[in-house]
């Protein structure tokens, strides 16, 4: 099935994953990234519950993606992909992690199959983009090599902490998905909300925000605010990949967060 592609189990630290700690543990990872991207948080999250990792629709190789006006990149096809992970995991709900747009998909899937989600974890993602549009992203993109020699020539192009998660990203060097298609899939964020969305979350939620964050200003806190079970933290310093700039700081986040639900 195209929805679990890229799934990987990490197991447990945990003697019996079903009868204690958090059960399952899904990543979602963000806009152009892909499941590996976590691998640095993979180990300790295992003390918590069995980790899963997956590359979503259009982040599993080039040779997958079609084109943005064929393609379905509505965020419900994107959400509907998870709960069919869930399912096929088969370990009860979820805790779902999610980075940017994992995060969006985080919250859209513990709306839409409560059944089927314990927690969630937002980082650095907000329920309202409109007005904003990709267009700036275009002059960019086309400065891209079609293949980064080695990790020094990415990290050199996109700096220490964006460079290495592009660069475990990609295949080899050279892009794992269609920039126009990724494009095509935030611009739909410049078009719609998800405040109803993540109104209809009824179950323990982390909002971590970036002080370097994408998301417009206020908004994070406006959802905590919105829900009596989310918890939201800023992190000073940190820029948009909070789990790889401030490591320490995201992890006693997430681990008091998940010792906190599993209690």
């Amino acid at each position: 099935m195209e929805a679990t592609a890229g799934l990987l189990d990490h197991g447990s630290d945990l003697e019996d994953a079903d009868g204690h700690g958090c059960g399952a543990i899904v990543l979602l990872h963000g806009l152009m990234g892909r499941g590996r991207t976590w691998q640095r948080q993979v180990p300790w999250l295992r003390r918590y519950g069995r980790v899963f990792t997956f590359d979503a629709a259009f982040h599993q190789g080039a040779a997958r993606v079609g084109s943005p006006e064929s393609a379905d990149l509505a965020t419900e096809r994107f959400v509907a992909d998870v709960a069919e992970i869930l399912t096929w995991i088969d370990r009860g709900p979820a805790v779902l992690i999610g980075h940017s747009m994992g995060g969006l998909h985080a919250w859209c899937t513990a709306a839409a199959y409560p059944e089927l989600v314990s927690a969630v974890v937002v980082e650095d993602m907000a329920p309202d983009f409109r007005g904003q549009t990709t267009g700036t992203w275009q002059p960019w993109f086309e400065t891209w090599p079609e293949r980064f020699a080695g990790l020094d020539e990415a990290v050199a192009y996109f700096g220490p902490v964006a460079g290495r998660y592009f660069y475990e990203a990609f295949d080899d060097g050279a892009l794992h998905g269609s920039l126009p298609v990724w494009t095509a899939i935030a611009e739909e964020w410049g078009g719609r909300d998800f405040w109803e969305q993540w109104s209809a979350v009824e179950v323990p939620s982390l909002l971590l925000e970036a002080e370097f964050s994408v998301t417009p200003p206020g908004q994070m806190a406006q959802m905590a605010q919105r829900s009596p079970s989310a918890i939201h933290l800023r992190v000073p310093g940190a820029g948009h990949l909070i789990h790889d700039d401030a490591p320490e700081v995201f992890r006693g986040a997430v681990e008091a967060f998940l010792s906190g639900i599993s209690a």
